[in-house]
């Protein structure tokens, strides 16, 4: 089965500003201006429409840069904890075929 779409959400900057542009740089293919423009609008998206992985390895460049980035199902609005769990035992609130298969449902 498919999964649903996942987007990572920039929620802080934090104090190495410079270096979350550098990895907003990689992650988004936007130019540096851009960039900085978006750790101007947090909370805001930087990537959308990905699959988990790869939404879940973008986040955790950002967090390595000293930003806050949540990885959002795009379906149910659901944030995944950074631990893994699960935010509920209930399948994915979207309704839609996958939603059995949504990590944030998974344990």
């Amino acid at each position: 089965m498919e999964e649903p779409p996942f987007a990572v959400v920039l929620t802080g900057v934090g104090d190495r500003r410079t270096d979350v542009v550098r990895v907003l740089r990689t992650v988004t293919g936007l130019g540096a201006w851009r960039s900085a423009r978006l750790c101007a609008a947090v909370p805001v998206p930087v990537v959308e429409n990905t699959w988990f992985e790869a939404a879940d390895g973008a986040a955790a460049r950002l967090r390595a840069a000293g930003a806050e980035a949540d990885v959002v199902c795009g379906s149910c609005t659901r944030t995944i904890p950074l631990d893994g769990r699960p935010v509920d035992p209930g399948p994915c609130a979207a309704g839609a075929w996958f939603g059995s298969d949504c990590p944030a449902s998974r344990s």
